[in-house]
């Protein structure tokens, strides 16, 4: 990776509904634009995802979507309005943010939620999209989030009981829907409440990704972080993200003539790949490349082909 950098301009974007967005440019302010697309939802922007461009080659811009990062209002005061964060909401404030700094083209790069967030873009806005490149593909179907949710509990069943009994019945109620009980949780008055779900969410969430060897990512965050990122996750996978059910992979031919790579684990047990080789089939231009051992993480392996991708794609 490149070494550490730190952003020449940065800023808080209005894009109404009282929200603000923060951003920060960093490389070269001449340089080829790329947007970086964070996940989670909720997640916020990270210091190490620049570290994956040159440069001296990239405009890098970074985000944090609304509700998360040092965006305002945040998702963790229990007063911020969910009713105006929405997947349309994001786009919106991604097409704001790129004629506020006058980049006519960019390219997009992230993974997981982001990925979801990057294709519903890229088919709103196809002109304005360089080339793609995603790392863990998924585009939040509902039937994708059943899956992280409730199917891939076949595989940690101890774990899986822990975060079903975390809702009020839910351990006597197989068919209760779990993301939406969690999403009524995250807007209890009581703090307690709130802060014990978002606990035992993000716990729920490193088991899924227990076999990848990288420790405990999601019950790292703590405080108004994890709040936030639990909040919003539950409030778009509960909408299924106010996406039409395979709207994205529906409309990929809405990318044509955009070059892109999918870079996905075969050991994903979060998001299988499936959902990247059904994408890769309905977008021609896309290379799908499968990395045998990695998960939804990523590691090595994952980051050389990203760092492969965007050197590949820096003079274009």
């Amino acid at each position: 990776m490149f070494p550490e950098i730190e952003p020449y301009d940065q800023g808080l974007l209005d894009v109404g509904d009282g929200n603000l967005v923060h951003w920060r440019t960093s490389g070269d302010p001449d340089g080829k634009p790329a947007l970086v697309v964070h996940g989670g939802p909720g997640s916020g922007s990270s210091r190490s995802a620049r570290r994956l461009f040159d440069p001296e080659r990239y405009r890098i811009v970074q985000f944090d979507q609304r509700g998360c990062g040092r965006s305002l209002p945040h998702a963790s005061d229990p007063a911020t309005d969910m009713s105006v964060n929405t997947t349309a909401h994001l786009v919106a404030d991604m097409e704001r943010l790129r004629e506020h700094l006058g980049v006519e083209r960019w390219l997009l790069y992230g993974g997981s939620w982001g990925s979801t967030l990057i294709l519903a873009y890229a088919q709103a806005h196809p002109a304005r999209v360089s080339e793609i490149v995603i790392a863990a593909v998924t585009t939040t179907r509902r039937s994708e989030t059943a899956w992280l949710y409730e199917g891939v509990g076949r595989f940690f069943p101890e774990a899986h009981e822990r975060f079903r009994a975390g809702v009020d019945g839910a351990a006597a109620a197989p068919g209760l829907d779990l993301v939406a009980a969690y999403a009524r949780r995250m807007e209890d008055p009581d703090p307690a409440v709130r802060e014990k779900a978002a606990a035992d969410w993000c716990a729920w969430e490193d088991a899924v990704l227990s076999m990848e060897g990288m420790g405990t990512p999601y019950t790292d965050r703590v405080d108004a972080t994890r709040l936030a990122f639990v909040r919003i996750c539950a409030h778009y996978f509960a909408h299924g993200a106010w996406l039409e059910e395979g709207a994205l992979i529906r409309d990929a031919h809405r990318l044509a003539g955009i070059p892109g790579v999918l870079i996905h684990g075969r050991l994903d047990m979060g998001g299988p790949l499936t959902t990247a080789w059904e994408l890769a089939r309905a977008w021609p231009d896309a290379d799908l490349s499968v990395v045998e051992n990695a998960g939804h993480l990523g590691g090595d392996d994952t980051r050389d082909r990203v760092l492969a991708a965007l050197e590949r794609f820096a003079p274009r």
